[in-house]
This record gives C-alpha cells, structure tokens and sequence, in this order.
C-alpha cells in the first residue's frame, strides 16, 4: 500500500494518468482501502486520416509522444514535417491525429508497416525482419559527459515520476545537459512511450548538447529511437541487451548500462567519457 491517501471514490482520476481503487491487502482481507493505479490506454497515431500503430501508453503528453515517435521512426526529420496534432478521445481510447507534410506522407506510405505494441515491446507487428535493424547514419563524436555529473541526475529521477510515486508502475526518460542539470523527464507505463516524449520534447526544444537517462533496460529500440534523433549519449538504469550493444556500437553510440550512484558500465564508445 502506498503512503498517500487518495480520493475514497473509486475510479475517480486525481491526477493524470492515474486512477484510484479499493483493494484488499494480504494482511487485512476483511477491510478494503484505496490506493492508485496507473492508467494504461490505447492510443493511436493516425496520419492523415490513416492510422499507424497503437500502443499502449500512459494518457498525458500524448502531443510529445506523437513527436517524438514520429522522429525516432524517422517517419518526420525536424518537427517543422508536422503541420498539426490533435488528441481526440475514441470509444476505446485515444486517437492522436498528426497532420503530415505531403512529401513526408508519401515516404511513410512507401515504407508503411502495421504495428499493435505493448507495453515492454518494440517488435510487435513489424511485417519485415529487416525493419528491426533499419540502417542508421552514424553518429558523429561532438558531445563529452562528467560521470561524476550523473549522480546528481539519478537521485532526481523519481521527482520526473509523479504518478510512479504513486503507483510503482512507470518509466522515466530524462534529457540532462553536458552538466548533468535535468532539462525535462518523461514519464509512461512503457518505457519507450517514455523515450518517444523526451525525445519529442528535446526536438521540440532543438536541444543538442547532453545525454538522454533512462529508468529501464537499454534494448535494441531504445538504442535506435535515440540515435535515429542524433543522440550520441544514452544512459540505463539496467542492462544492456547483445543486440542494443551490436546497434550501438554500429551507429557509434555511447551506451552505459547499470548507471547508479558511484556506477557506470560502458558498453560502447567509452572516449565521450571522463
């Protein structure tokens, strides 16, 4: 049971992307009590009136996601390709509508594919092999990190989460500067759903310099949405996979894996580093 006392009223929302209930804890089956959980949606990406993928995801900074995942599909190459976003509720979730450029329209429907993702999973869907390992452009080497900057980051992680602290049941994706100092956190029940805001929020921006931190493992997908929007640095809280390590040392990106206080294993790429 989490300390925090919410609304009694059950399926009330208090906070976005976060429910209350009633449920019963081992210790007291007799007596029910609220707590909070986290909501999980379907939401689809519809360009130009026909629809992409849905993916399971957390309700807010749905506009984020839309970009982000736009970009690091390489579907978009700068956020100036979309001429408009609207969130609209549906009958069994959402539905973002993305207005794309004509010329970005038509490279989508040369490559258009038909994805159902879950939380946790990147391939579902993918009708070709061959799309898993997309090539690349390598990255270039312009950006340098302080490990000792990455602490500080890591204790602040759970201040991106808030309904995490609430329910236990979120991913975070942070984008800190060459100093370390967090510049935006994203949170969502998947943790690519989690990168796809930060990095629409970093296009957003047009920030550069820095790295981008996650709470999860650092699968394959991970690696490629970051280095297909030109991030060269990608810190994760967990493992690596063999198959991210083979993506990033191939895209020449700087991965780090089991990044905690006073910790740091670099995979790839380890001359960024200091």
């Amino acid at each position: 049971m989490n300390n925090s006392e919410p609304n009694q009223n059950k399926n009330v929302n208090t906070i976005t992307g976060a429910r209350t209930i009633e449920l019963w804890q081992r210790q007291d089956l007799l007596e029910a009590k609220g707590d909070w959980l986290a909501e999980e949606v379907p939401v689809a990406l519809v360009y130009n009136g026909i629809s992409h993928v849905v993916m399971m995801a957390s309700p807010k900074d749905l506009e984020l996601f839309a970009l982000g995942f736009s970009l690091s599909e390489g579907i978009i190459e700068s956020p100036s390709d979309i001429y408009g976003i609207d969130v609209l509720p549906v009958c069994n979730g959402l539905e973002v509508q993305i207005e794309l450029s004509s010329r970005r329209f038509m490279g989508l429907k040369e490559r258009r594919r038909s994805l159902a993702g879950r939380t946790g999973c990147g391939v579902c869907g993918v009708e070709q092999l061959n799309d898993i390992g997309r090539p690349i452009t390598p990255l270039p080497f312009t950006q340098t990190f302080d490990l000792n900057n990455l602490d500080a980051a890591l204790k602040q992680m759970r201040d991106y989460q808030p309904v995490g602290q609430l329910t236990g049941c979120t991913h975070a994706a942070l984008w800190l500067n060459e100093n370390g100092q967090i510049l935006e956190g994203k949170e969502d029940i998947g943790r690519h759903v989690a990168l796809d805001k930060l990095l629409g929020a970093r296009g957003r921006e047009s920030w550069h310099n820095g790295a981008v931190l996650v709470s999860s493992r650092a699968s394959y997908e991970m690696v490629q949405k970051s280095a297909q929007c030109g991030v060269e640095i990608l810190f994760a809280v967990s493992a690596a996979t063999t198959l991210a390590v083979e993506v990033a040392q191939r895209c020449n990106l700087t991965l780090v894996g089991f990044s905690k206080p006073g910790r740091a294993t670099v995979y790839t790429h380890p001359q960024r580093l200091y």
